[in-house]
C-alpha cells in the first residue's frame, strides 16, 4: 500500500526523478548544515559570554587593592554600583550575593569560569554564575530601559536577559559581581540560510535540468521511435544520433538492430511465401486426384484431411504474418462485424446467439478481426456445441474500451491451464483428433490479433452457485478518444 502510494507521488520521468533526488539531498544537507551551524553559533556566543564575564572579573580582582577612583571612573566601586561601562555596569563588590527566584543557575558557565580564573592564577573560595531576566536585575532593567527609550526600535535586538557572575575569594569574604547581557538569536540567520538555499537550488538544479534535458530529449525520441517500430516493424524514419556519448551509442546500436530485425522479417514473408506456395500446390494436386478414388467414404476422408492440412497451414502462416499486415487500417463497426459472422454461423445451422450490441465504431483492420471472432466461436461451438455473443462498452484505464465476450456452456479450463491455452499447438483437447481438438493456433492467433489492436484477449471460468458453467472469451478493443 505504502509503494503504491509512493509510485503516484514520485515522477515518473527520469527528469523528474533525477531532479527530486537532488532536492532531496540538497534539503538534507542544508539541514545538517544549519543544525551544525546553529549549534557551532551557540557553542561561539557561550564561550564569548563566559570570556567577557571572566575579563571582567580578571580586570576587578587585580585592580582590588588599588584605592577607589574618583567621580566614578576605573574599574570598580565599592558597595552599590550605578556606573556603566562601555558594555554594561561595571563590577561591584557586596558583602553577601543572593540569587534570585527567578536565576537559572548554569553549571556549565561556572565550570568554565573556574577553569579560566585558575589559569589566570586567580584561586576562588566559590564561583557562581546564572542567568536572569533582565528586566529582574535592577542594574541593567535600568540602563536598558534608558538605552531603548532613545533609541527606540530603530536600535539592535534588545537582550532579554543577562548572565550574573559572582566570585568569592575567600570563604566567608566578599563577593565580586559582574554582568554581561545575552545577546538574542540573530532574526537573520534563517533568512540568510533560505537564501542560501534557495541560491544553490537555482545554481544546481538548473544546471542539473539543463544537463538531464541534454540526456533526455534523446532517450524521449528513443522510446517514441521503438514503440514505432514495435507496431509497423518498418526501419524507415530512424533517428540521428545526438546527446552525450553513451546515449549516441544507444541509439546507433538501437537503429542498426532495427535494421537487423527488419532484414529477418524479411527473409522470414520471403520463406513463409515460398513454403506457402510449395505446399498449397501439391495439395491443391492431391485435392484433384483424391476425385480418382472409387470409394466414397475413403474420398470423404482423405478430402477432409486435406482441408485440415490447409487450414493449420493458414492458421501458422497467418500467425507468422500477424507481426506485419498488409491490410489498411479502416474505421469500422464493430456491431455490423460482429453481427455479419454470427449469420454465417446461423446460416450453416450452428447455435449461436447474438445479443443487442450498440453501434460502436474503431479503426481497425477487419480481415483479422473476423479471423479472431471466427476463432473464439469455433472454439465455443467445439467444445460446448453452443456459443452466445455479447458486446458492450467499457471505460476502464482512463479510456473506453469495447469488450465482445464469447460464451459457451462447456467445462470451463482448470484455473492451472488458462494461460498454457494460448501457446502455440496447446488444445483443451488431449487428443490430436483435428475434428474435436483443432490445431491448437485459434487461441494464440486470436490473442495475437487482438495485441495488434492495442487489446487484449482473456479466458475466464463463468462461476454459478459455485460451480463452473461454462467459459467466457473476452475481448477487449480500444475505441478512439
Amino acid at each position: 500500500m505504502m509503494r503504491d502510494r509512493l509510485n503516484r507521488i514520485l515522477p515518473k520521468s527520469l527528469t523528474g526523478q533525477v531532479l527530486m533526488a537532488l532536492a532531496v539531498a540538497l534539503l538534507l544537507a542544508q539541514a545538517i548544515s544549519a543544525a551544525l551551524l546553529y549549534q557551532a553559533k551557540d557553542k561561539y556566543r557561550e564561550e564569548q559570554l563566559i570570556h567577557e564575564l571572566a575579563l571582567k572579573a580578571t580586570i576587578a580582582l587585580r585592580h582590588r587593592d588599588e584605592p577607589p577612583p574618583m567621580m566614578g571612573e576605573g574599574p570598580m566601586r565599592q558597595g552599590p554600583d550605578l556606573g556603566e561601562g562601555p558594555r554594561g555596569p561595571r563590577p561591584e563588590m557586596m558583602a553577601g550575593f543572593q540569587t534570585l527566584p527567578v536565576d537559572q543557575p548554569c553549571e556549565e558557565y561556572t565550570h568554565r569560569l573556574t577553569q579560566i580564573l585558575a589559569g589566570q592564577d586567580i584561586g576562588a573560595a566559590r564561583v557562581l554564575v546564572v542567568e536572569r531576566p533582565i528586566a529582574a536585575d535592577p542594574l541593567w532593567s535600568h540602563r536598558i530601559a534608558k538605552r531603548y527609550g532613545v533609541m527606540g526600535n530603530h536600535g539592535p535586538p534588545r537582550p532579554t536577559s543577562v548572565l550574573v557572575g559572582a566570585v568569592q575569594m575567600t570563604a566567608g569574604g566578599p563577593w565580586l559581581v559582574v554582568r554581561t547581557s545575552v545577546p538574542p538569536n540573530d532574526p537573520w540567520l534563517l533568512v540568510t540560510l533560505i537564501l542560501q538555499t534557495l541560491l544553490i537550488y537555482a545554481v544546481l538544479v538548473g544546471t542539473m535540468a539543463l544537463i538531464l534535458r541534454r540526456i533526455a530529449r534523446p532517450l524521449a525520441a528513443l522510446t517514441h521511435r521503438v514503440d514505432h517500430f514495435a507496431q509497423t516493424r518498418e526501419a524507415k524514419g530512424q533517428i540521428t544520433p545526438e546527446g552525450p556519448e553513451d546515449v549516441r551509442r544507444l541509439i546507433v546500436a538501437h537503429n542498426a538492430l532495427e535494421e537487423r530485425i527488419t532484414a529477418l522479417i524479411n527473409e522470414k514473408d520471403v520463406m513463409l511465401g515460398a513454403i506457402g506456395h510449395d505446399l498449397k500446390t501439391p495439395l491443391a494436386a492431391l485435392r484433384v486426384r483424391i476425385e480418382c478414388v472409387d470409394d466414397d467414404a475413403e474420398r470423404d476422408k482423405m478430402a477432409k484431411t486435406i482441408e485440415d492440412i490447409v487450414r493449420s497451414l493458414d492458421d501458422i502462416l497467418s500467425l507468422a504474418r500477424v507481426g506485419r499486415p498488409s491490410d489498411p487500417v479502416e474505421p469500422t463497426e464493430l456491431s455490423a462485424l460482429v453481427a455479419s459472422i454470427v449469420e454465417e454461423y446461423e446460416d450453416m445451422g450452428d447455435d449461436v446467439v447474438l445479443d443487442h450490441m450498440p453501434r460502436l465504431v474503431m479503426p481497425s483492420r477487419a480481415t483479422w478481426l473476423r479471423r479472431a471472432l471466427r476463432n473464439l466461436i469455433g472454439n465455443a461451438l467445439r467444445y460446448s456445441g453452443s456459443a452466445a455473443v455479447t458486446m458492450e462498452r467499457v471505460a476502464e484505464e482512463g479510456r473506453d474500451w469495447a469488450l465482445i465476450c464469447v460464451s459457451d456452456c462447456g467445462k470451463g479450463i482448470p484455473e492451472g491451464e488458462i494461460e498454457r491455452m494460448f501457446q502455440p499447438f496447446t488444445r483443451g483437447e488431449p487428443s490430436r483428433n483435428l475434428a474435436t481438438g483443432g490445431a491448437g493456433l485459434g487461441l494464440t492467433l486470436a490473442r495475437a490479433i487482438a495485441e495488434q489492436h492495442g487489446g487484449r484477449l482473456e479466458l475466464a471460468n463463468r462461476i454459478e452457485q459455485g460451480v463452473v458453467s461454462g467459459l467466457d472469451a473476452k475481448l477487449w478493443l480500444p475505441l478512439p478518444a
